[in-house]
């Protein structure tokens, strides 16, 4: 007899991310410090289509579907452990990222993301989308950090605000 599956995560417990910006639907597959597949339906409900003509292309924006693959690399990296207290998980860089075929609303996506290296504070993933037997888009390279909260906000924020001058042609200091 064997041991069953562990559960799968929720989305939800492992990424910050809430509505709008929660990009991924569900983990249908995941092996800790390797691969991970997601889902996301892409619907006509979602903010970025309202007030969007009839006539007009209803291509969904690759810059979502590149941050819905990235939402994905963040549940693999995640999957692994817990953020250390006190760490912030970053999007770094994306390189390589093809587009193949348009996404349109009633489209299901299935992301495919693998670990290809693993630092002590930085992870790096490759992988690719796909709606079907087609791919939509392909990742050579995407980059996330983890980096200290206290390194993103400076330790007296009035001293990063700008002042302004109280009368035109006098200098900001």
């Amino acid at each position: 007899m064997t041991a069953p599956a562990p559960a799968l995560p929720r989305v939800t417990d492992l990424l910050p991310h809430r509505y709008p910006m929660l990009l991924v639907d569900r983990v249908t597959e995941l092996v800790p410090g390797e691969r991970i597949r997601t889902v996301k339906a892409i619907t006509l409900n979602e903010p970025w289509y309202a007030g969007i003509p009839a006539d007009a292309p209803f291509d969904y924006p690759p810059s979502l579907l590149i941050e819905s693959w990235g939402q994905s690399a963040g549940l693999l990296a995640s999957a692994v452990a817990e953020a250390p207290q006190g760490q912030v998980m970053l999007f770094g860089s994306v390189a390589d990222a093809a587009f193949h075929l348009p996404v349109l609303p009633g489209d299901v996506i299935e992301h495919r993301v693998s670990i290809t290296r693993s630092l002590t504070d930085s992870v790096i993933f490759e992988g690719s989308s796909h709606r079907g037997d087609d791919t939509v888009m392909t990742v050579t390279r995407m980059v996330m950090a983890f980096r200290a909260a206290e390194l993103l906000r400076p330790a007296d924020p009035a001293a990063t605000r700008p002042t302004t001058p109280s009368s035109p042609g006098k200098a900001v200091r």
